[in-house]
């Protein structure tokens, strides 16, 4: 039979892809059904075809799967944000590990590739510590603020995320009334108009210390005492500022931070680091799971106080700091200026002095260093974006040689190409750990240990 656009079909979901949509077959077609889990068998609109396969869209499940749960958020479908709230919890650490494995086989060609750990969370809802919300208007013209469905700029509206922690709502609906009481216009992304573009929201889970920042098409709000006097008396608010950004891209943050009330950071701990956190600050937003993911790539590294150790793309420097305590010495590589003042500034504030941080590209630092200067590692530690390593930043580390390279990765596609390079020249993989970071998404940590097997003479 041949099927064509908006055909209902009945299919059996027999598989998951890489970004959670189920997969299965009607009379023998392809179809990536969205919001559909292995086990179900669904109704479907089919929505676009190519020659061996199509996408269609849920239209009801017939018969659920033993493994499907109902979301905990009402506008999860909409949303998009978790492809994988439909999936217990125990059927998202599988997914994950498999993702991994998968891409480590597939892409990297190793076999019998055995993760040590999975790390999963005891309550994998109100997580993170960041959580940033355009706001708009509805079609009626209500003020609203939530987040964007999947690949649009239309606003979801939702106070209420389940993955941020519950005083998100409190702020939003104070900020919501401060604008309808002072009649302040939302920012207008095709007209290029209106004033407020986003809230960002940061929270400390063990200080308990609350950021707000707005962000601005514009270097001031009428009535900012309004604001405040709103905001203030909210138990642990730390930090409200502005954030100037007046251009028109989707670019989120602008650069100048104004000050409203109270500090321009707040503080949070990883283990026993301290850190100091602004608007602009890149920070871990799983506090809980990055002390895991931390915790497993100090491990993995080995250290015994007599090391020297690179950390590439270190950000604030969160791992350099937790290597630097049981380190020689911890060098820090990042592209971000601001970044850097604040992993120096994390530095001071933890009283450790064996960490010494460079600002530039990882791939053009480090090769530097080594060729100018001499530099050499025990181990080095990677933290890349998606992307990956850079071709010449992996080509310094074999020529460096170091005894360890621990690998943390937030996309095993390009992990598992790396680690092909690395394994071809004098290096294997001896551990693998899987974090969930992100309960509830498709998204996937990894740590790897990567030892050296050749000879350091040649």
């Amino acid at each position: 039979m041949e099927f064509k656009k908006n055909d209902l079909v009945t299919v059996k979901i027999e598989d998951m892809g890489h970004d959670g949509e189920g997969i299965g077959k009607a009379e023998g077609y392809t179809l990536f059904i969205k919001d559909t889990v292995i086990g179900d068998v669904v109704e479907a609109k089919i929505m676009k075809m190519k020659k061996n396969y199509g996408y269609a869209r849920l239209v009801r499940v017939l018969e659920a799967s033993k493994d499907r749960t109902e979301p905990k958020c009402s506008v999860a479908r909409a949303c998009g944000g978790c492809q994988l709230q439909f999936l217990t919890y125990e059927k998202q650490l599988e997914f994950k590990k498999n993702k991994v494995v998968g891409n480590l086989e597939r892409i990297g060609g190793f076999s019998d590739i055995s993760v040590e750990k999975v790390m999963g969370m005891e309550n994998p809802w109100r997580y993170r510590n960041k959580a940033q919300f355009p706001v708009g208007k509805d079609k009626e013209g209500n003020l609203i603020t939530g987040f964007y469905a999947g690949r649009t700029h239309s606003i979801i509206p939702n106070t209420n995320c389940y993955l941020g922690v519950e005083v998100n709502e409190e702020i939003l609906n104070a900020v919501l009334d401060y604008m309808r009481e002072n009649h302040v216009e939302p920012y207008d992304e095709v007209t290029g108009k209106g004033l407020v573009r986003h809230i960002l929201i940061r929270y400390g889970f063990k200080t308990k210390e609350i950021m707000v920042c707005i962000i601005i098409n514009g270097r001031k709000i009428p009535n900012a005492a309004g604001l405040v006097e709103k905001l203030k008396d909210i138990s642990g608010m730390t930090s409200i500022t502005l954030n100037v950004n007046t251009k028109r891209n989707n670019v989120i943050l602008g650069n100048e931070i104004l000050s409203l009330w109270g500090k321009e950071y707040i503080t949070d701990y990883i283990g026993e680091v301290k850190y100091q956190i602004s608007p602009l600050s890149f920070y871990q937003v799983n506090p809980v799971q990055t002390e895991k993911l931390y915790g497993t790539a100090l491990e993995y590294a080995g250290l015994t106080g007599k090391e020297i150790v690179w950390d590439l793309y270190c950000g604030i420097g969160t791992i350099s700091l937790f290597l630097a305590q049981k380190a020689q010495k911890v060098y820090g590589v990042e592209i971000v200026p601001a970044a850097i003042e604040d992993a120096r500034k994390n530095a001071e504030l933890n009283g450790i002095d064996n960490a010494e941080f460079f600002v530039g590209k990882a791939e053009e630092v480090l090769p530097a260093k080594y060729k100018e200067d001499g530099v050499y590692a025990d181990v080095i530690v990677v933290d890349p974006p998606r992307k990956g390593c850079d071709g010449a930043l992996i080509e310094t580390m074999l020529s460096m040689k170091p005894e360890r390279i621990v690998y943390v990765s937030c996309d095993s596609a390009t992990l598992a190409r790396d680690l092909k390079v690395l394994c071809e020249k004098e290096y294997q993989v001896e551990k693998v750990a899987v974090c969930d970071m992100f309960p509830g998404s498709v998204h996937v940590e990894t740590v790897v240990l990567m030892m050296y097997c050749g000879d350091k003479r040649k």
